[in-house]
């Protein structure tokens, strides 16, 4: 039986079924070009093999760099004093490409080198493209390569399969999980954050700033070398042991890869590596980034897609990764990148306006790391909703196993923005948490990092500004935080409950950390202060914090046990006149009290005929409520009528006995 292709499912698409024909045939050609037709994909894709520093069986070292323009390299470093010389001139081997054999004796582990390449007209200092070590001058703060080749590889324990079709997302930053004003280590991420995320009932972390970049402020965004894990966290054999660790306790590893473009330092990244300002990026005002002052890739040059294919390969490879979430997406699919357009036209999604050299790309790319990994996973942060993008390539899609409900996280802002919580209205808080395309997965999300970047605020921060400096005791009594707090239960449970196919949250926001992310700069005086977390928040009993975490992991281990993303979550009742939401999702019924001040006795609605116990209760004394259901909290229907009693500002969820 042949699959449906998307243009049958979706009446919308039938126009495109030619463009998206065309797509789909794209990058099967651009896949066959590379590994020839009927030919091995992931064994043609090997860029990282060839090009850097790798030693050879015989202890001897090689390394290579492709510069077309180049009119001669030279490798400096510490072994021969940083001096230009004959002895260390690389030579062209054809099709741009250099090269240069040293006797093994001439580089020992953990020296620094460069590359200094001359072109007509002018010359400088270069970091190897495919460089996978780098470390900076704590004085100079410049970048130099370094080469690693440690006495003992290291030997991987727990190399397991961790399959995700319904990830429960747990997004972090290594630098600023210490609770200490500093940039913390891999190693105490492992000992101080990966307990906390096993206990909380997560399953995937998805980590952001893995590979290099120059600027620490740029959350990891700006990358100038992408083969290179970040060393201001710590080793490559350190970051392995943490994905080792993280894959014993049953997590899953996600990396959160930049491949929509790169900075635009010439020292440390790709830009003008060769004297060209088109090595690898789009030529004239195409290659360069008008928002965020950075080069954008030539999806459309055949080295620069196997530069970024090797990339998808080494990450997966030298690290066990167990997936890729593509930040940017929506920059690379459209020439404009998206901004200012409002993408409510099917035919922007295929007309001329679409860069199909990314499309095709991120096509490759999906299949790659499939090939590779099957059960690997790959999310698109994607804000344009292009049809097709998280759609099986089989059935005519790009190939992404889930796309972000990047919309959800505005809503929620808007509505605590701009609305009283008696003009909130169930029925479109049910509709916008619900409305994705029925054959594309979603990750959806109450906030992520991005809603607390310097400029905005957590949402519990929202919810109560300045008054939960004085208020979060729990012998404290504050009208303001009491509403925070219990709407940042219902904000959550409403939002993983909806979700089409799995759940995001950023590090801290469990437990509602408090204002806003702010890396050290000069306006800041280089302060740490807003890139950290205060663990110690949560782990007191006599503040707040304590019980939002109890709630978080109470959810999220909820959400494991009934296995709610095996089914679409179905409207009960959508009351707007009492603000009350109901909705039943596998075996679970969910009812949403979002009344400012209304409690409702004997609240009726249909549900399917039996009885039902309580299995969760945002009032409850555990999670900072007001403890105004019973305890027992068991239900039976009568003549098909299921009667609650729902507390203002409270969800109760019941599970069918």
């Amino acid at each position: 039986m042949s699959k449906r292709m998307i243009y049958d499912r979706d009446p919308y698409l039938k126009p495109f079924e030619a463009a998206i024909k065309a797509r789909h045939a794209r990058i099967e050609a651009a896949r066959d070009r590379i590994c020839g037709p009927g030919g091995d994909f992931p064994s043609s894709v090997n860029n990282h093999l060839y090009y850097g520093l790798h030693k050879e069986a015989d202890g001897s070292w090689v390394l290579r760099e492709w510069a077309p323009n180049a009119s001669r390299i030279y490798l400096v470093g510490d072994f021969n004093n940083w001096k230009r010389t004959a002895a260390y001139c690389l030579r062209p081997v054809g099709q741009g490409n250099w090269e240069i054999r040293l006797d093994g004796m001439f580089m020992s582990h953990g020296e620094l080198y460069k590359l200094y390449v001359e072109w007509p007209g002018g010359g400088g200092e270069r970091i190897p493209a495919y460089c996978t070590r780098l470390v900076q001058d704590p004085v100079t703060k410049v970048f130099s390569a370094q080469v690693w080749d440690p006495p003992k590889q290291y030997s991987w324990k727990n190399d397991r399969v961790l399959r995700r079709p319904h990830p429960l997302i747990y997004e972090c930053h290594i630098g600023m999980s210490s609770e200490e004003p500093k940039v913390a280590s891999f190693g105490e991420f492992q000992r101080d954050v990966l307990p906390r995320v096993k206990r909380l009932g997560y399953d995937t972390i998805q980590i952001m700033a893995l590979q290099e970049h120059p600027y620490y402020g740029s959350f990891g965004y700006q990358v100038s070398n992408f083969f290179a894990v970040s060393s201001r966290f710590g080793t490559p054999d350190e970051f392995k042991e943490l994905v080792d660790t993280a894959h014993g306790m049953g997590i899953a590893v996600v990396m959160d890869i930049v491949h929509s473009h790169c900075v635009d330092n010439e020292l440390e990244g790709l830009s003008r590596l060769d004297g060209r300002d088109d090595l690898y990026f789009y030529k004239g005002p195409q290659g360069h980034h008008p928002a965020w002052g950075s080069r954008c890739f030539d999806y459309g040059k055949d080295e620069v897609v196997r530069f970024l294919l090797s990339n998808c390969k080494f990450w997966l490879e030298e690290y066990h990764l167990d997936g890729f979430r593509f930040d940017g997406v929506t920059s690379m699919l459209y020439w404009d990148h998206g901004l200012g357009k409002d993408f409510g036209d099917y035919r922007l999604y295929f007309d001329e306006g679409v860069d199909e050299n990314a499309v095709t790309y991120l096509g490759l790319a999906n299949l790659l790391v499939k090939s590779i990994k099957p059960e690997a996973i790959t999310i698109a942060e994607d804000v344009s909703g292009m049809a097709g993008l998280a759609a099986p390539f089989s059935e005519g899609g790009v190939g992404f196993d889930f796309r972000m409900a990047m919309g959800i996280a505005d809503h929620w802002i808007k509505w605590i923005k701009e609305r009283t919580d008696e003009q909130w209205s169930p029925g479109e808080i049910w509709y916008e948490l619900t409305n994705k395309r029925e054959d594309e997965k979603t990750i959806s999300y109450a906030e992520c990092h991005d809603q607390a970047l310097v400029g905005d605020k957590t949402l519990i921060f929202r919810l109560m500004d300045k008054e939960m400096y004085f208020s979060m005791n729990l012998g404290s009594s504050n009208p303001v935080v009491d509403r925070g707090i219990a709407l940042h239960k219902l904000i959550r449970l409403v939002t993983l409950a909806t979700a089409g196919d799995g759940y995001l949250n950023f590090m801290g926001n469990e437990f509602g950390h408090p204002e806003w992310i702010d890396f050290p700069r000069e306006g800041n005086g280089w302060s740490y202060e807003h890139a950290r977390r205060q663990w110690s928040l949560e782990d007191k009993d006599y503040l707040r914090y304590y019980y939002l975490r109890n709630f978080d992991e109470a959810m999220v281990h909820l959400a494991k046990r009934y296995r709610i993303f095996g089914a679409r979550p179905e409207l009960l009742r959508a009351d707007e006149e009492k603000k009350i939401l109901i909705f039943k999702r596998k075996s679970l019924i969910f009812a949403l009290n979002f009344n400012p001040v209304g409690s409702f006795a004997d609240y009726g609605f249909q549900a399917p005929a039996g009885e039902y116990a309580k299995v969760l209760d945002t009032d409850a004394s555990e999670f900072n409520g007001f403890s105004r259901l019973d305890a027992d909290g068991r239900h039976v229907t009568v003549d098909g009528i299921l009667s609650l009693y729902l507390p203002s500002r409270c969800a109760i969820v019941l599970a069918a006995v």
